[in-house]
């Protein structure tokens, strides 16, 4: 078994940054993509980005664009979230998700074998 944990949320003034930061226990990270997701109240889960295992190939939701960035660091088996600009619709908890991989480079294909509970951002006007 694999259990995620999502680190680095808070509250920030529209404009302001924050990095989360996915890490995992009982397997390697590195094994799996990755991706980023979100939940604001009373809507349903948003795909934000996602990354594949070597960190090369990405993937972002066209809201988030130019405002946010996924990377990993395999030699700390650490997957981020950099958010700029922040807006008050980004309010949200933010959870990661892994999926397994067999030896191709690919994005997650939706098919997510483990996630994690969430961190809360808070954006304020």
């Amino acid at each position: 078994q694999m259990v995620l944990v999502e680190s680095g949320g808070g509250s920030v003034q529209a404009g302001g940054s924050l990095r989360l930061s996915c890490t995992a226990s009982g397997r390697a990270l590195i094994n799996y993509a990755v991706g980023w997701f979100r939940q604001a109240p009373g809507k349903e889960r948003e795909f934000v980005a996602a990354v594949s295992w070597s960190g090369r190939n990405t993937a972002y939701a066209d809201s988030m664009k130019g405002r946010f960035t996924i990377s990993r660091d395999n030699a700390k088996d650490t997957v981020y979230l950099q958010m700029n600009s922040l807006k008050p619709e980004d309010t949200a908890i933010y959870s990661c998700a892994a999926e397994a991989i067999y030896g191709a480079d690919d994005l997650p294909r939706n098919q997510y074998d483990y996630w994690g509970q969430g961190t809360q951002v808070t954006v304020s006007s």
